[in-house]
């Protein structure tokens, strides 16, 4: 499954904890906090099966605000219960009629000014990590599946965010770390103990995010202001590849935030095929995206009644999976096929199965009238000729690669075979003639 990072939605205004749904890496589980009456408690469902299914994980008492929950690759939910300057973890697991329990330990954070938060899921799904932020420094800590409780891993200079995890080993973290009031992707490495690499700087003034990214494609999905300074634009990229960020214009939405959720996996080498799911949220209310790097356009279509805002996975073939609840379905999982590939492949989008009923809005249907797709012209980029953009890999333990050739450089061939890299910044992307498809 795609990793992803998380962009956490405002808490409710009465301080209950945030309402949504964590996936683990391979699908198979998902946990969210949910309603009894006026009392939160976790809950746990099974998706790998042919019907999804959710068990209730109550605990002596109801939940507090500030609580978080992550399914464990076992089936267990490990849940994040701060109190009294401190956050206490736990492992939550169904024992018939109630809910077994294993302490894990706690994390000290007495200072307000210090929010701890889980990490997305980790590959392998055996271990979990949180992230402390401080005013001057973030602290990554392993949570579970550790030896001895919650151990603190390394402490990385500045104010990080965001988490994506780039191999499927669990072993290479990217986080978006502000320094001198500008953000850039840096990984860290935890088979070297926490060690810290640049990876992300698209010119030296920008604000540059990873949002997401596949390991099977090597497929990025980036947020940056460097096209459009002052503006945050969706672009993508390729880990490993010679060819510089592309910022298309179909992902431009006015008066709208876009925000990528899913990748579809499985595609070795074809990141232009990967089916891309979106979040589109405007002032009249959110929709759903899919498009792809090659369509040049976004599909839109209305999100299912009941969705678990942003949460979602692809499957191989190119279906993706939105994990709904409602009154008549408590625990359903509406399927959306992806938009055909230019050269024809899946179905269009719009061809829905579910776990529920159509009705009601379960089903989702294909929208009329969907955004116009670019002109596939090469937009004007940033003015000056010599500026440059840093998005890459170099190979394991060795230089970094050549500098990245401007958009109308011929590109050398992809190597037929994928490559295990370690990232490292790749040097000197001219955005002079940045193509925007």
């Amino acid at each position: 499954m795609t990793a992803c990072a998380i962009e956490p939605e405002a808490a409710p205004g009465d301080g209950a904890p945030e309402v949504g749904c964590t996936i683990t890496a391979d699908g198979a589980y998902a946990a969210r906090l949910t309603l009894d009456g006026d009392c939160w408690f976790p809950e746990r469902w099974t998706l790998d099966g042919p019907e999804p299914y959710a068990v209730p994980l109550p605990g002596n008492q109801p939940e507090e605000p500030g609580t978080e929950v992550q399914p464990m690759g076992d089936g267990r939910v490990l849940i994040r219960r701060p109190t009294d300057g401190r956050h206490v973890f736990s492992l939550l697991y169904p024992t018939g009629p109630g809910t077994g329990e294993v302490l894990l330990g706690a994390v000290e954070c007495p200072d307000e000014d210090v929010p701890l938060r889980l990490l997305p899921p980790a590959p392998g799904g055996e271990r979990a990590y949180a992230l402390a932020v401080g005013r001057r420094s973030s602290t990554l800590w392993l949570v579970a599946g550790g030896a001895f409780g919650p151990e603190r891993l390394t402490e990385i200079p500045g104010r990080c965010s965001g988490g994506v995890w780039l191999d499927h080993a669990g072993r290479m973290l990217a986080l978006d770390r502000e320094v001198g009031g500008r953000t850039k992707t840096v990984v860290v490495d935890l088979g070297r103990g926490g060690e810290v690499s640049p990876f992300l700087q698209i010119t030296e003034g920008s604000d540059d995010r990873l949002l997401l990214a596949d390991p099977d494609s090597g497929l990025l999905l980036i947020r940056s202001d460097a096209p459009s300074p002052g503006e945050d634009r969706l672009g993508w990229g390729v880990l490993g590849s010679t060819l510089p960020v592309r910022f298309p214009e179909c992902l431009r939405v006015p008066d709208c935030s876009v925000t990528p959720f899913a990748i579809q996996p499985g595609l070795v080498l074809m990141p232009e095929s990967c089916a891309v799911a979106l979040r589109v949220q405007g002032p009249m209310g959110g929709w759903l995206g899919l498009w792809r790097p090659d369509g040049r356009q976004v599909h839109h279509l209305p999100a299912p009644a009941g969705w678990l805002t942003g949460a979602g996975l692809w499957t191989r073939d190119g279906v993706l999976q939105l994990p709904y609840a409602t009154a008549e379905m408590p625990c359903g999982l509406a399927r959306v096929a992806a938009p055909s590939a230019p050269s024809g492949g899946a179905g269009d989008p719009g061809d829905v199965g579910g776990t529920g009923p159509a009705e009601g809005g379960a089903a989702v249907r294909a929208l009329r009238g969907a955004a116009p797709s670019a002109d596939g012209q090469a937009q004007a980029g940033l003015a000056a000729a010599d500026e440059r953009s840093q998005v890459g890999l170099a190979a394991a333990d060795g230089p970094s690669l050549p500098g990245l050739p401007a958009a109308d450089e011929p590109s050398e061939p992809e190597p037929p075979e994928p490559v295990v890299a370690r990232p490292v910044p790749l040097r000197e992307a001219p955005l002079g003639r940045l193509v925007t498809n």
